[in-house]
């Protein structure tokens, strides 16, 4: 369903726009379409959103659907005029990016938009927004986009990254996955999903034996740096307080002291599942040091966790 003439509903606060854009050939546009179909089925059921409150834009001959330039403006004009402050929208860029050695692009049907000319677009709009750029070369739109009130997720950590991009599914497999919801409080938080998916990603690679082409980032302070899942810093805490379910906005399942437990425990959550893949290439007695080291260090702040809870 498209926003491009909706009129808003008054109860609704939640949209999302996914922009598929230009496949390049068959077996990319099936891909594509099969995340968009996925996502937006997701949206509508597991989080209930509004099929009026849901635009889909894709690689299609149909010009009131295609993923042009021209029908972006035109969402994003529609949004700008009946979205308020307290309104949340999630935009998610699914397809082929860009580098030029100057500007990033997220590739369309025709011409293309660069990350300016997406962040000129965004910020007339009032409502809390969390963009993510699942596209390769989507690593300047984290810098371009960032801002107040602001999730921006890119699939790659850096320009250079040229490689088609996996987190797609993983970030769509993320949403629904109860092991995303690492405080266990039924709901899965925009940082979740992200950490799910990345971890996801980093097992997709792993397992297979490669080296991983991409690395995803999140940016919620609006400075434009980001991190990764197994980074310290800032990023994070808004993250987690945002759901795209229709319950309490901006909740806080937890204080900061807390978050930052959990967070601790994803990181140790991550760093066993490496070195359970990387177990062949050690020495039993070296395995079973660092494996008790880190199952210690999870006891302990899973103790925290509960402790802090209970207070």
């Amino acid at each position: 369903m498209l926003l491009l003439c909706a009129r808003p509903v008054a109860a609704q606060k939640r949209y999302a726009v996914i922009v598929s854009g230009a496949s390049g050939g068959p077996p990319y546009a099936a891909q594509y379409d099969r995340w968009s179909g996925d996502l937006s089925r997701v949206l509508g059921e597991q989080f209930k959103f509004s099929a009026s409150a849901i635009t889909v834009l894709a690689d299609s001959p149909q010009p009131d659907v295609a993923a042009t330039a021209a029908n972006v403006r035109k969402v994003f004009t529609s949004l700008r005029d009946y979205t308020t402050r307290d309104d949340l929208v999630l935009i998610v860029l699914v397809g082929h990016g860009t580098f030029d050695g100057i500007d990033a692009k997220f590739n369309l049907v025709g011409p293309d938009l660069e990350s300016a000319e997406w962040a000129a677009l965004l910020r007339p709009l009032r409502a809390r927004l969390v963009v993510v750029n699942t596209a390769s070369a989507s690593f300047p739109f984290l810098e371009r986009l960032a801002g107040p009130r602001r999730i921006v997720i890119t699939a790659t950590d850096s320009a250079a990254q040229r490689f088609d991009t996996i987190f797609p599914e993983y970030f769509i497999g993320a949403l629904t996955d109860g092991a995303s919801d690492l405080d266990k409080n039924q709901r899965i938080s925009i940082w979740e999903a992200f950490w799910g998916a990345s971890n996801g990603v980093r097992r997709h690679f792993q397992q297979r034996g490669l080296l991983a082409t991409e690395r995803a980032l999140l940016d919620d302070t609006g400075d434009g740096t980001g991190k990764d899942i197994t980074d310290p810093g800032e990023d994070g805490s808004y993250a987690s307080r945002t759901y795209l379910d229709d319950g309490p906005p901006n909740a806080a399942p937890t204080d900061d002291v807390l978050l930052r437990l959990f967070q601790r425990k994803a990181l140790l959550m991550v760093e066993v599942d490496e070195l359970r893949i990387r177990r062949s290439f050690l020495a039993p007695a070296e395995y079973a040091r660092e494996f008790e080291r880190l199952m210690i260090e999870l006891a302990r702040v899973s103790h925290s966790i509960r402790a802090r809870a209970a207070s």
